[in-house]
């Protein structure tokens, strides 16, 4: 793979062997492009896809509906995934944010996650 907008002319070899041209690469669990697009690392059998399953399952398995339990259970399990080498690929594309993002909203309304909060920080 080469980073960059040019054309590949050259052919490289190991041990007589030519080595493919490849336009993405996955090392360390992240998915880089030549163009260095995280996008291909958010949407592509990606983290958004593993963190949607972790919350259903967060969803399908705790029979208690407790806000606080949920919640620990989502930090622990889910966010994990979200925000693992972060540092690399940190998204730029309005898409790819809202990809993420969405897995924390994709449970409730606005305003029952509002009340959900409100009754988490301020218990009656």
């Amino acid at each position: 793979m080469c980073i960059g907008k040019g054309e590949i002319t050259d052919q490289f070899h190991i041990g007589g062997i030519q080595l493919p041209v490849v336009s993405s690469c996955r090392d360390l669990g992240v998915t880089v492009r030549n163009d260095l697009s995280p996008s291909d690392h958010i949407t592509d059998r990606s983290i958004v896809v593993r963190a949607h399953r972790r919350a259903n399952l967060i969803h399908r398995c705790f029979i208690s509906r407790n806000v606080t339990l949920l919640v620990r259970a989502f930090l622990t399990y889910v966010r994990p995934l979200l925000e693992y080498n972060s540092i690399v690929w940190s998204p730029y594309h309005k898409c790819d944010i809202i990809a993420i993002e969405y897995v924390q909203r994709a449970e409730h309304s606005y305003s029952q996650r509002l009340s959900d909060y409100y009754h988490l920080i301020c218990p009656v």
